[in-house]
């Protein structure tokens, strides 16, 4: 579910526990901060929508990571801060983890953590045995491996992201990233995404590489 109470307890749940089980101070006005944050009109596919699929493939892969409520703190911030027309977004949303969570009760070195995790979307290659930043990146890329149909709709809300990028440019753009993306030995680290994830995104990226080059 996207709706906002939903992940309001979801944030909560998850603060709370990443304190140690304390109450206080209140996780929730943190949590209205962010998902105003995720609301933002120029977003298309990094919305709650994306948010929620990310928190639900965490989910999925939780007994792999050393600490999974900091991997869901790390998956509120890490598209936090979101300009389509900017670079620096993950070094942005890393910077306001390390302001607000602090602030919400978290300990300097878990804190430290989240803002480490949210830096790692910036290439999505975790280190070998850095299990929170592999089912960190794992889910953030498993939209990757969606059915056809989920995939071409995440493919059209990129573009229009980028609405303000002429169409060559977009396209030439695009396909350097799949190209990189295919390129890379593995796309995911975890035994769940390497088994069932890695195969289907190989062929959406072939696809939708096809579909821009062809």
């Amino acid at each position: 579910m996207t709706d906002a109470s939903t992940l309001r307890v979801r944030w909560q749940d998850a603060l709370v526990a990443a304190r140690g089980g304390d109450a206080s101070p209140d996780p929730l006005p943190y949590a209205d901060n962010l998902l105003g944050r995720w609301a933002e009109p120029q977003r298309r596919y990094h919305t709650t929508a994306h948010l929620t699929q990310v928190l639900d493939h965490v989910d999925t892969l939780a007994a792999h990571a050393a600490d999974p409520d900091l991997v869901r703190l790390a998956v509120w911030f890490h598209d936090a801060v979101y300009r389509p027309d900017r670079s620096e977004n993950e070094e942005r949303s890393a910077a306001l983890a390390e302001r607000a969570l602090p602030e919400a009760g978290l300990p300097d070195a878990a804190t430290a953590e989240v803002a480490r995790l949210v830096r790692l979307t910036v290439g999505h290659d975790p280190a070998d045995g850095d299990t929170n930043g592999e089912v960190l990146c794992d889910a953030d890329l498993a939209i990757l491996a969606s059915a056809p149909k989920e995939y071409a709709a995440y493919a059209a809300q990129v573009r229009e992201e980028y609405g303000f990028v002429p169409d060559d440019a977009f396209r030439a753009g695009r396909a350097d990233v799949l190209r990189q993306l295919l390129g890379l030995p593995r796309l995911f680290r975890t035994p769940h995404g390497a088994e069932v994830w890695e195969p289907r995104a190989r062929q959406n990226l072939t696809t939708e590489l096809e579909l821009l080059t062809g």
